[in-house]
């Protein structure tokens, strides 16, 4: 499988730049609560348990565009569907146009076509037992999110990797939302000065954000929807785009 472009390395999927941004983040602003809202004027890039990919260049997501989810092979939309079909009824509501579509071969020496997630399954895609990969493109001309990619490790299914049905689902709903601008969320909720795994803001009943790296979310029969601190994070995403002039 060709190699991604520097712009979408695994890089930004893990939090750590593969470049200097390109783009100068607009006057941004840590939310004082994880309302999804705008705190003021401008748009905010962080909040409580959740953060927005601006690594990559994203600020927002557009309220206006039609996102697709694609995938390789039949096969794979079969897998799949049932493991996004709630995530993606929550993310409609929360305001973001994003549906299930037919098949699409990813090209990973371009950008994806306008609003198209493409999904496929590799083995170890960043080179990591065990790790998959989620990644948004950026509009160049209002860093909204342009479209992205989700490749799943093959391992999941193979027999080569272990791990329960409730992580397999939090782990694909984890990977689309990076695609669509979410950022890992951990942060040093111990004051130790270090962001360790698994470190991050945890509700009153102990779920934590999906985003979390290197997994979290809910660990019932709720795995694979996105907890409250995520679709905080989209509602962001989408209030963002409102204050930064993007339809």
């Amino acid at each position: 499988m060709p190699t991604p472009p520097v712009h979408l390395s695994e890089a930004h999927t893990r939090g750590l730049p593969a470049t200097t941004p390109t783009a100068a983040v607009p006057a941004p602003r840590t939310a004082t609560t994880g309302t999804g809202g705008l705190t003021g004027s401008g748009p905010v890039m962080v909040g409580t348990g959740w953060r927005i990919a601006t690594m990559c260049n994203v600020f927002c997501l557009s309220p206006s565009q039609q996102y697709t989810v694609t995938f390789a092979s039949q096969a794979l939309k079969d897998r799949y569907t049932p493991y996004l079909t709630q995530a993606l009824a929550q993310l409609n509501t929360a305001g973001v146009h994003i549906a299930l579509s037919g098949i699409e071969t990813p090209d990973y020496t371009t950008v994806p076509p306008l609003g198209h997630i493409q999904w496929a399954e590799a083995y170890r895609p960043i080179g990591t037992p065990g790790m998959s990969q989620g990644l948004p493109c950026y509009n160049t001309t209002d860093n909204s999110v342009w479209g992205g990619y989700v490749r799943i490790d093959s391992e999941y299914w193979d027999g080569s990797w272990s791990l329960t049905e409730v992580k397999r689902k939090n782990i694909i709903v984890h990977e689309l939302c990076h695609a669509l601008g979410l950022d890992h969320c951990n942060s040093d909720t111990n004051n130790d000065n270090v962001v360790g795994p698994y470190e991050t803001v945890k509700h009153t009943d102990g779920v934590t954000p999906l985003m979390t790296s290197p997994n979290g979310g809910y660990q019932d029969s709720r795995a694979g929807q996105l907890t409250p601190y995520d679709l905080a994070g989209i509602k962001q995403l989408l209030a963002n785009a409102t204050a930064l002039g993007v339809s």
